[in-house]
């Protein structure tokens, strides 16, 4: 009689023993591989009813085979449970936007040597008004000692407590450490010590940030108590700039949207809007004037897609240029931390503060960062365009960069690879990152995550590996574009340049008509790897012949909300 196998199995493990008994197709290991996992008891019967799935007959002694065969998951499995892993722990690979065989710039300047505030910008009467000047606006009021810290501080932590209500963009106000954090930042500058251009401005971090002392909840219920006991590394370099903490943000459940255990985060244009994820929080304040700037983390949109629903301006960096240390992980080979502000140059300047290996995250790299950038004119830069729809002349967005001087080259992206397919990649990172709550049984308080965590549990390794290879060629394709175009200007690239890692900038366009009180389009540019330089300096240009990004959302409509 046969003996069923009644213990709890991975279907991983049952995979490997399946595949390598050379028995059955990958069909039929994957369909048994899933009864073991389950704990399902394993049978000649239900090996036989499997066999539908591979439309493969097999024999009696096949059977008793794989059915054998199986006992030896269990007692894997349970040692693999064994051993606990936290959050923080990566697997043993690495994904690089280097090249094969390129060397790291270990002589590279981590920060830039120089930099000068807006010394024309006079103190404005209203705190409203000052709530939304730029980064180096504030540093220049700052150091004529036309503000202070603590003032900016105090401005910033009364905006958002009044305006959160009807946003629901704060998880956690650190208010008490945001003061004494101000205080220091005075002090500081009183005596000379002047840290850079954050030195003393407040700033927002993305609750996937882990920060000592407060409360790091994912955006997801489950975790809502979790406290983390490291600093983030983006968050270390921020404070070691002197800018000041105010507020944990929100973010859609475990990086997913804009939807959190609080309610929906709204667009501060219309509040009858989702502000679009998962770094919801950090572009709604930014936006509303609550926060000068904000981090935000992308993995497959989730810097780009708020900035376009909200009307700000965002750098999605090269993968790699800004350590994830401390940071929840979704995805290993595809997280990205970066700035949201109102301005590209107050992008470049949180930038230059973050940028760099830390030692901590393995995918993390230094290379040179110049701001401002050598080449700030737009004469002769090459920017492709899509070459289906119209042409450059003939659209109004596109207008200020042909007025300073820029070439637009026609041009197309990748078709020829499955990239849908593709993102498969982050479902089966995500479930890895969270095979514990999964394996648990956890179904509530993660969001709409937790029926594609269980999913992924069904992709073979082979076909995550395939899908990575593939990957492969798609950072072949992209990066061969800028051959022929210094960056490109399109709508529809988020799976391409998130899968290749290449780096971009969005920002508000100008040109558009749009209703009363709706928030302005954006234009989104893509460079090479690196090119965050000839990115930011696009869009600073765009911006200072534009007046776009400094339109503000109807604020007043928000407090009339119930």
């Amino acid at each position: 009689m046969t003996r069923p196998i009644d213990r709890f199995a991975t279907r991983r493990d049952a995979l490997k023993i399946l595949a390598g008994l050379g028995v059955g197709s990958l069909a039929l290991q994957r369909a048994l591989a899933q009864q073991a996992s389950e704990g399902f008891a394993i049978t000649l019967e239900g090996v036989r009813q499997a066999e539908w799935v591979a439309d493969l007959e097999l024999t009696d002694p096949q059977r008793e085979e794989i059915v054998q065969a199986l006992a030896q998951v269990a007692e894997t499995t349970r040692k693999l449970h064994q051993v606990p892993v936290d959050y923080a722990t990566p697997p043993a690979f690495q994904f690089r936007t280097l090249p094969q065989g390129t060397p790291p710039d270990a002589e590279a300047p981590l920060r830039p040597k120089g930099w000068a505030t807006s010394g024309e910008t006079s103190r404005p009467g209203r705190d409203e008004d000052l709530a939304f000047l730029s980064v180096r606006e504030l540093a220049g009021l700052l150091r004529r000692k036309k503000t202070t810290s603590v003032e900016l501080t105090k401005l910033s932590i009364a905006r958002l407590k009044q305006y959160d209500p009807a946003l629901l963009c704060v998880i956690t106000l650190l208010e008490d450490a945001a003061m004494a954090q101000a205080e220091r930042a005075d002090r500081e500058l009183a005596e000379g010590l002047d840290r850079g251009p954050l030195h003393g401005i407040p700033w927002g971090a993305k609750d996937l940030m882990a920060v000592p002392g407060a409360r790091t909840t994912w955006g997801a219920g489950h975790y809502r108590e979790q406290t983390l006991t490291e600093y983030a590394t983006v968050g270390e370099r921020l404070e070691e700039a002197g800018a000041v903490l105010v507020a944990k943000l929100s973010l859609g459940a475990l990086a997913m949207g804009d939807r959190w255990y609080g309610g929906q985060t709204r667009n501060p244009w219309n509040a009858a809007q989702g502000s679009s994820g998962s770094s919801a929080g950090s572009a709604a304040a930014v936006v509303a004037g609550l926060v000068p700037f904000a981090i935000g983390s992308e993995t497959l949109g989730s810097i780009v897609s708020p900035c376009r629903r909200c009307g700000a301006t965002g750098l999605r960096p090269t993968f790699g240029r800004v350590s994830r240390h401390g940071c929840m992980p979704l995805a290993w080979t595809m997280d990205k931390i970066g700035p949201i502000a109102r301005e590209a140059d107050d992008c470049a300047v949180v930038f230059a503060a973050i940028h760099g290996a830390d030692g901590r995250d393995p995918s993390a790299v230094t290379k040179p960062f110049q701001w401002p950038p050598e080449r700030a004119e737009l004469s002769g830069l090459r920017i492709g365009y899509p070459q289906e729809g119209k042409k450059p002349e003939e659209r109004d967005d596109l207008r200020p960069f042909l007025d300073l001087g820029a070439a637009f080259v026609p041009m197309a992206l990748p078709t020829d690879l499955p990239l849908s397919a593709m993102t498969t990649i982050l479902d089966v990172e995500a479930a890895a990152s969270f095979e514990q709550p999964t394996r648990e049984g956890v179904s509530k308080g993660l969001g709409a995550w937790p029926a594609t965590l269980r999913r992924a549990r069904f992709v073979p390794a082979v076909d995550y590996v395939h899908a990575q290879r593939l990957r492969t060629k798609l950072m072949q394709q992209m990066q061969a574009l800028f051959d022929k175009v210094d960056l490109y200007v399109a709508d529809d690239d988020l799976v391409h340049s998130n899968l290749s890692g290449h780096p971009s900038v969005v920002f508000p366009a100008a040109g558009k008509k749009r209703e009363e009180g709706q928030a302005p389009p954006t234009l989104t540019l893509t460079g090479p790897w690196f090119g965050e330089e000839t990115l930011l300096a696009a869009a600073v240009a765009y911006q200072q012949a534009t007046s776009v990004h400094r339109e503000r959302p109807p604020l007043e409509k928000l407090l009339e909300l119930p």
